[in-house]
């Protein structure tokens, strides 16, 4: 049973919208919705990632250069190219890619490797002929028990699951299975630097790295990319393909945004079609336009806000001249958030959903630049029950919406009480309330018959105990501050 509050709204500021998603509600159009947590079969927890500590993973980082490698040579990555899945919801439909995001991201034991001792590994490596390159390949298996491990919020540790020799090639089952000699070498050298971790022999190695004095400067051993480092590393002049990113205002609808509304429908009509298997005759201008171009939301602009200021817009990927993506944003006062993503499905092996996800942790990095305050990524829904929903807990550090006290508590924390219960709070302060919550309600604001009045004065007006039910819980879910802000239409 999915349930669900909701209410139409006609028009709302930036500050209202960023106070409502705070309270757990989302938008989609001009339709805005809060789950009824306790009562809901797939409680869904708002979510949002902590970009200014955000490190991309493995996994991530394998998209990036995917992205770099066909824009600048042209090539397509082999193997196989799994669609991203359709999410519960419409609504919150922020595309991920689960297939390459749920993989797991075997780490290394050893905190610190220096260079040189990263490249005499390689070197040896190399050294073992392309042969070997195919053979450790299938040295490492996913184990269910590992995944669910790691999605239990367990630290990831550094695993290795052997492959069973196949019957018939010569092996003996009653035999545990052979470990390659290269591995055993590399292992034991983990051992040994661990060991020499622990003794604080390390440190020299880690002093090999540093540049002498009266050396150019270098950039310090050990220090990972950034996120912009990354995608926005240089290409080649000749570089097969040109990417570029624009940010349209939709709402009101941009100069630019109307140049380019028929090319993106058509983006988003075949992306419902191919992806979301809708009937062609669904994906209409009408259904686009209601559900990712109209917002309630007022636009502003700021001295000391972003550029491009405040409200709802379109993020359109160009290649090569023309949209193969677009990622529909809320620019608001103390995030970027993140409403939908559609792509033309032709270009799925580029992972889309999780390249978009990070160009737009990479833009609220951007816009925080200016705007300190602007500092979050909320990133829609997290819905633990749903494993294909669970993707969004992989951009870390994240965190989860406490759905009685609204108070954002660290992901880690929450993944063990959702190992337990659908439902938690998670507030571990048991005495801990709500400190938005509703605690004058005769200070709503009303708008009644072409006139603006305190709720006081509307009751006495209208004695309903039906509509008195309605605005107090109204009241109760949108918080104190937002009721005295916001007209709530009753007639």
């Amino acid at each position: 049973m999915y349930c669900i509050y909701c209410m139409w709204a006609h028009s709302m500021t930036v500050q209202d919208y960023q106070d409502l998603i705070d309270r757990g509600w989302r938008r989609s159009g001009k339709y805005v919705y809060k789950p009824v947590m306790n009562q809901t079969c797939c409680p869904q927890y708002t979510i949002r990632c902590r970009p200014l500590q955000f490190q991309p993973s493995k996994s991530h980082k394998k998209v990036l250069k995917k992205m770099l490698k066909f824009l600048a040579k042209g090539e397509i990555s082999k193997g196989n190219c799994e669609d991203e899945p359709m999410e519960p919801t419409a609504e919150d439909a922020v595309a991920g890619d689960f297939a390459l995001i749920n993989k797991l991201d075997i780490q290394c034991d050893l905190t610190v490797l220096s260079d040189d001792l990263r490249e005499s590994l390689e070197s040896e490596e190399k050294q073992k002929g392309k042969s070997s390159k195919r053979e450790d390949a299938n040295e490492l298996i996913q184990s269910q028990d590992i995944e669910e491990k790691l999605g239990s919020g367990e630290p990831s540790r550094s695993v290795k699951v052997h492959t069973v020799p196949k019957p018939g090639k010569g092996a003996d089952l009653s035999k545990p299975p052979c470990r390659k000699a290269k591995e055993i070498r590399k292992e034991r050298k983990r051992l040994k630097l661990m060991q020499q971790n622990r003794a604080g022999e390390l440190e020299g190695l880690q002093a090999q790295c540093e540049p002498l004095s009266s050396s150019p400067p270098k950039a310090k051993c050990n220090q990972p990319k950034s996120l912009e480092d990354l995608i926005f590393e240089s290409l080649p002049e000749n570089a097969s393909h040109k990417l570029e990113v624009r940010v349209v205002r939709s709402s009101p609808q941009s100069s630019q945004f109307k140049a380019t509304f028929q090319e993106s429908y058509q983006v988003y009509k075949r992306y419902q079609m191919v992806i979301h298997k809708d009937p062609p005759d669904k994906p209409t201008v009408s259904q686009f336009t209601r559900f990712l171009c109209s917002s309630p939301l007022e636009a502003e602009t700021s001295p000391n806000g972003p550029d491009c200021g405040y409200g709802s817009f379109h993020q359109q990927y160009w290649l090569d001249g023309k949209i193969i993506a677009v990622g529909v944003i809320d620019i608001l006062p103390h995030c970027v958030s993140s409403v939908y993503l559609y792509y033309d499905p032709d270009y799925s092996f580029l992972s889309l959903g999780v390249y978009s996800a990070l160009r737009e942790i990479a833009f609220t990095r951007h816009l925080h630049e200016k705007t300190s305050q602007l500092s979050y990524y909320y990133m829609g829904f997290y819905i633990h029950s749903c494993p294909k929903m669970k993707y969004k807990g992989q951009y870390r550090p994240s965190d989860l919406l406490c759905p009685e006290t609204y108070v954002w508590v660290p992901i880690e924390q929450c993944l063990p009480s959702l190992e337990n219960s659908k439902y938690c709070r998670f507030n571990q302060d048991s005495e801990a309330v709500d400190e938005g919550r509703s605690k004058e309600p005769d200070r709503l604001q009303v708008l009644y018959k072409k006139a603006i009045m305190p709720y006081g004065v509307y009751k006495k007006q209208q004695k309903d105990p039906r509509d008195e039910a309605a605005v107090l819980q109204y009241a109760a879910l949108v918080g104190q501050a937002c009721s005295e802000r916001m007209l709530l239409f009753r007639n």
